[in-house]
Order: C-alpha cells, then structure tokens, then sequence
C-alpha cells in the first residue's frame, strides 16, 4: 500500500500541478478502481484535494515545505524573464504572492534604480494598496474578498481604497481589463505600476510588475508586462516528462 501511495505522490512533482484520476492511473500502471480509492483516502487525509481541474497537494502535503518548495520553482522560471523585463522597460519588477491580505515579494530586479523603490525581497505590503495584489485579488471569490476585508480597509496615502465597495469595484475593473492591474500612489506617494497575475486552475499563483514614476504613462507598459507573465507561465509548465499534454494550461 505504501509503494502505491508514494508512486502517486510522487507524481505531484510542484505544488501548482493538477492531475486527473485517468492520468494518475496510467502514469503509475495501477487499476482505476485502485487508484480511486487510494486518492479518495489521501483526499480524506488532506495530502492531496480534489477539484474540477483534477487532483492536487493538499493543505498537509503542502505543510511539509511544499510552499516554499512552490516559491523556489516560481522564482527560478521567472527569474530571466524578470531581468529581461528590467532591461526592456529601465524600471523595477517586482514578482510576489498572495499570502492572505498582504503580498510577499519573491523578487525585486532593477539595478541602481531598485534602491529609489520601498520594498525588498522578503518583505510585504497590504495587497489592495499595490499592483501585484489588486491582480491577484480580482481571481479570487467576491466571499473571500469580503472575509478578508471585513473591518476597516487600511489606506497608505490619500489615494488608496479605502472600502470594501471601492475594492470590489475595482477588482471587477481588473477582471474586464483581462487581469491588468494600474496603482498610481496608492502604496507609495509619487510611485505607480501595472501588475498582472500568473493564475492557475486554483486562482492566482503570484503576480508580476513594473513599478516607476507614477506620473509616466503605465498603460504603454501593459504588453510587455502580459508577455513576461505568458513566458513565465510556459516556463513554469516546462516538464521532461513526454506526456506533457496531461497538465493543464496556466492563464496569464
């Protein structure tokens, strides 16, 4: 029994990997009545969950490191795009998750210029106050978005939002702008950026964005930043195995 359950967690090589219950089974040669049961016991046991894009790490398996192990991966596939980004645009990028209310910057790149910018690599920031985390928030259930921001919204500068109907207004602006993000003074007064979200079967991954003068014209920046997040989504997709077409695709 053991061997069966390792040669299925085996498979679920990254935190963001969803596999189906006909993919599980051919990859191990195991039967599919067996492999149904043994998935629906670690599914009980929260080392893997079950959704409509398929099976995937569960909240115990992901306790175990898996979360970090998930950053590394990120930051490793986004690494050269995000320097490329720099070089293309001469402004900072930014790469950072969703953890809760706040983001969680994974990366800074930027040279000279990265040291005029307030944030650092470890560091976090109110996610409705900046570009990477008003992307990130628009994927996420208007329920959750209310759980969060139950009580009083925290306001940076004068521009920020500042109430739960403003932030779903502009959450719902997001979504019609396919995902791209516009801050202007929002987190820090005279700084602007555009941010869009890495998003995967489960809602947003992380998210990626230029920061710089908040009086420049951001919008001109919006194709390359979608570009870097579409590169960055089939690096992430990147797997040796031959069967690749079992995974399903990233949306940037």
């Amino acid at each position: 029994m053991m061997e069966r359950v390792t040669l299925i967690m085996d498979l679920f090589e990254r935190p963001q990997t969803h596999l189906t219950l006909e993919v599980v089974s051919r990859r191990t040669q195991l039967p599919r009545s067996t492999t149904h049961r043994i998935l629906d016991q670690l599914v009980r046991l929260d080392w893997l969950h079950h959704t409509s894009a398929g099976y995937a790490l569960g909240t115990r398996a992901l306790g175990l490191g898996g979360r970090e192990i998930g950053h590394s991966a990120l930051r490793a596939a986004a690494a050269p795009h995000l320097l490329d980004l720099a070089v293309r645009t001469r402004m900072v990028v930014h790469l950072a998750v969703l953890d809760g209310p706040e983001i969680y910057y994974l990366d800074k790149v930027g040279g000279r210029a990265a040291v005029d910018i307030p944030s650092q690599v470890g560091g976090r920031a109110v996610a409705h106050c900046t570009g990477l985390g008003k992307a990130m928030l628009a994927w996420l259930a208007p329920e959750e978005i209310d759980a969060w921001y139950a009580q009083v919204i925290e306001r940076r500068t004068p521009h920020s939002i500042g109430s739960l109907d403003q932030l779903h207004r502009e959450l719902g602006l997001i979504r019609r702008r396919n995902g791209v993000a516009i801050e202007r003074g929002e987190c820090f007064p005279d700084l602007g950026c555009v941010g869009l979200a890495l998003r995967g079967p489960e809602g947003p991954l992380g998210a990626i964005s230029v920061v710089g003068d908040g009086r420049s014209a951001l919008e001109l920046m919006v194709p390359l930043v979608v570009n870097t997040v579409r590169a960055v989504s089939e690096e992430l997709l990147a797997t040796p195995r031959p069967d690749r077409r079992d995974i399903p695709s990233l949306v940037g």
